[in-house]
Formats: structure tokens, C-alpha cells, sequence
């Protein structure tokens, strides 16, 4: 299948359209114009381009905006096309403005919305095509797309939360290390050299610490490279199967981060299930999504066996309480909204109640690490000076020695 750009006229507006197709060949490529009731002007194939892909990853803000905005002019009863169209042009990251160019073409070519979508996973997951293909089916596409949008808002949300609350003790931990790592490696030495001249034996907490110094002057260009490779070895198996599953259900056992990483997992896994239900997508599809959503392999297993225990004849909430990954308010919510019809509702609670949990438990993790940083920064600093400086508060002593 060629690409061809066209210069066409609506025939019943007169207003000049020019954008581009994917058609067998120039002759079906007009017939497709004329049966959208557009004349054509000029037609002609692009150019053939090496190594043409289907567009990488964007930032979740950019997919955010695309989302809401489109939303609001379908529901302002414009056509499908024009407001790609205008979205492309408005779009100012290069890699969403192709990718709308690239599904506006598809649309053009008589592909649905959400057969478009799909040719670009990088950019719309699963869950994103799912939403839209059911909007499509139903009629609903603006409502749809309005949904989406406020998922990816409370996704972006939380994101940023997570963030901007390690953001601080990331950056005071390394600093606290690098200005140890100076003081050891640069400043003690010197202090060395002065109490070499004493004569006389250091106390035992200073001469430890030279001993250190010492042993870190030597070994320093051994230590870092020691260092990164140790963390690339960890990140390399955490990427493998076995180690991701490690690492998830080590991750959700932690004190206090524990908590946070499961509630997190737990509202994006009950958000995610709400929109799709209330979207109309069937419940194994449904689960589906979710098992691939919700961050942590651990869930991924207990969704998947769920959902073939449901496929079997149980409940949602029957099949997804056999699992202890998910807590008992989670499943009672899920039996009351079975029984009530209303099980959407009640996810949406359940998630609005993590997200909560998790911006309050991490406001007080943030009020609790500064002090405790503070802590550690005053330990760490304190303890090396005040090593230097017992020799000198005994220089007498040393002296008479």
C-alpha cells in the first residue's frame, strides 16, 4: 500500500483540504476521495522513506492534552478528521504530531479510530485502544475520551506525588555521600599530616578514621567502578522475569514504602477496572488490561488466575479474594457493587480512597524525612570533626608524651 498527498475541495463547503492517504494506488486513492465527496485537485505518491516507524514514546502531559482536547471538540460536533487536523498542527512535540498526522491518514484511508490508535502502542497502551474501540461501538466516543482524560489527569497526579516526595531525600542522600566521600578522601589527609608530627599515639575514633581515609585514598578508583557495576547488575536482573517477581513481592513487604508501592498498584488496578467497566468492555478483557496496568507481577498472577477462575463461573469478587494480594475492603466493595449493579461505582470509591491514603501517607513521610535527614546529615558531619578534633582537644597530653 502506497502513501499519496492530495489537494482535494469539499463539494458542498468549497473549502480546501490538503493532507495525505495510504492507498493500493492512485486510482483507489481518488475513488476514496470522491466517495467522501471531496474533488480532487492534484494527487501524488510520496516518496518512500528507510527505516519509517510507527513513532516512539510521549510524555503522559502531551497524551493528557491530546486526550481532553479532542474529547471537547467531538462533543462539540466536530468531524473526527478536522480535529486530528487541528490538533496535529497545534501539537508541539514532533513525535505526537506525527503520530496525529499518522492516524489521521489511517482514518482517512477508512480505518476506525481505534484500529489507528492501535498501530502506535508506544504512544496509546491497550487500555487507551480498548476504551475508545468500546466508545466507538457505543456511540459514546467523547464521553470516552472524557474519561480517559481524567484517568491520565489522577495518573499524572499520583506520578508527580510519588516524585516530588523522593525527589528530596534522593538528592540530600547523595549530596550527604559525595561531601563525606570529599571530606575522607581530601580533607582528612591533611589532618593526618599534622598529627603525624604529635608523636604520640591518637585516640582510638581518630585513628579509625584516618585508617579509613587511608583505605578509601586507595581504593576509591576500585569503589566506584564496584559501585555502578553492582547497581547496572541489580537493575539487569530486576528487568528479568524472576527478578521483576523478586523484586514486586519484596517491594510490597517494605515498611512504610511497602505500603505506598501496594496501595499505588491497588488504585491504579481499581481505577483502571472501573473505566473499562463502565465503558462496556467485557470483564476477561477487562482483566486482561488490567493484569498488563497494574505495575506489579505479583497482581498481574492473581488477576490472571482470577480471571480464569471467572471464566470457569465464579464472581469477580469470589475469584479475586482467593488471592491476599488484595485486601478485604477491596472484595467487599466488589460484592456490594456486583449485587447493586454498581460495581463501577464502587471501584471508583475504593481507588478515590488509595489515592487519599497514598497523598496523605506521603505528605507525613515527607514532614518525617526531613527531620531524619537533617539527623543523618549532623551524625555523618559531626562524627568526622569531632575525630579530627580529639587530638587537638588532647594536644597537651600528646605533647608531654
Amino acid at each position: 500500500m502506497a502513501s499519496y498527498t492530495y489537494v482535494a475541495r469539499d463539494a458542498s463547503s468549497g473549502r480546501e483540504i490538503r493532507s495525505s492517504m495510504d492507498a493500493a494506488d492512485e486510482s483507489a486513492a481518488v475513488a476514496a476521495l470522491l466517495n467522501r465527496n471531496l474533488l480532487v485537485v492534484s494527487i501524488k505518491e510520496k516518496a518512500s522513506r528507510k527505516g519509517k516507524t510507527t513513532g516512539g514514546k510521549v510524555p503522559l502531559t502531551d497524551l493528557l492534552v491530546f486526550t481532553r482536547q479532542l474529547a471537547t471538540m467531538i462533543d462539540a460536533g466536530l468531524a473526527m478528521v478536522q480535529s486530528l487536523q487541528a490538533l496535529a498542527e497545534q501539537a508541539d512535540n514532533k513525535i505526537m504530531r506525527d503520530v496525529i498526522k499518522d492516524v489521521t491518514t489511517r482514518i482517512e484511508g477508512g480505518e476506525n479510530f481505534s484500529v489507528a490508535l492501535a498501530k502506535h502502542p508506544k504512544v496509546f497502551t491497550k487500555l487507551y485502544t480498548c476504551m475508545v474501540d468500546a466508545g466507538e461501538k457505543g456511540g459514546l466516543l467523547a464521553e470516552i475520551l472524557a474519561r480517559l482524560a481524567t484517568y491520565l489527569e489522577n495518573t499524572a497526579k499520583l506520578r508527580k506525588k510519588v516524585k516530588s516526595a523522593m525527589m528530596y531525600p534522593t538528592a540530600v542522600t547523595t549530596i550527604a555521600i559525595i561531601i563525606t566521600c570529599f571530606l575522607l578522601v581530601y580533607v582528612v589527609p591533611v589532618f593526618a599530616e599534622i598529627f603525624e608530627g604529635f608523636g604520640g599515639g591518637l585516640p582510638a575514633p581518630t585513628q579509625i578514621l584516618l585508617d579509613f581515609s587511608e583505605w578509601m585514598q586507595k581504593s576509591i578508583l576500585y569503589i566506584i567502578p564496584a559501585v555502578l557495576v553492582t547497581i547496572y547488575s541489580v537493575l539487569a536482573y530486576i528487568n528479568t522475569k524472576g527478578g521483576r517477581e523478586a523484586w514486586d513481592r519484596t517491594r510490597i513487604k517494605l515498611p512504610i514504602f511497602g505500603s505506598i508501592a501496594h496501595k499505588i498498584c491497588l488504585a491504579r488496578f481499581t481505577r483502571t477496572f472501573a473505566s473499562l467497566i463502565r465503558s462496556g468492555v467485557p470483564i476477561l478483557e477487562v482483566l486482561n488490561i488490567t493484569a498488563n496496568t497494574c505495575g506489579n507481577v505479583v497482581m498481574e498472577k492473581a488477576i490472571r488466575s482470577a480471571s480464569s477462575d471467572i471464566e470457569k463461573g465464579d464472581g469477580i469478587s469470589v475469584a479475586l479474594g482467593k488471592h491476599p494480594v488484595f485486601p478485604t475492603m477491596i472484595i467487599r466493595m466488589m460484592t456490594a457493587g456486583e449485587q447493586t449493579g454498581k460495581i463501577d461505582v464502587m471501584l471508583e470509591r475504593v481507588a478515590d480512597f488509595l489515592d487519599e491514603e497514598v497523598d496523605t501517607t506521603l505528605d507525613g513521610l515527607t514532614s518525617l524525612i526531613e527531620p531524619l535527614l537533617i539527623l543523618f546529615l549532623g551524625v555523618t558531619i559531626g562524627t568526622i570533626v569531632v575525630c579530627m578534633f580529639l587530638p587537638i582537644f588532647k594536644m597537651s597530653e600528646l605533647i608531654s608524651q
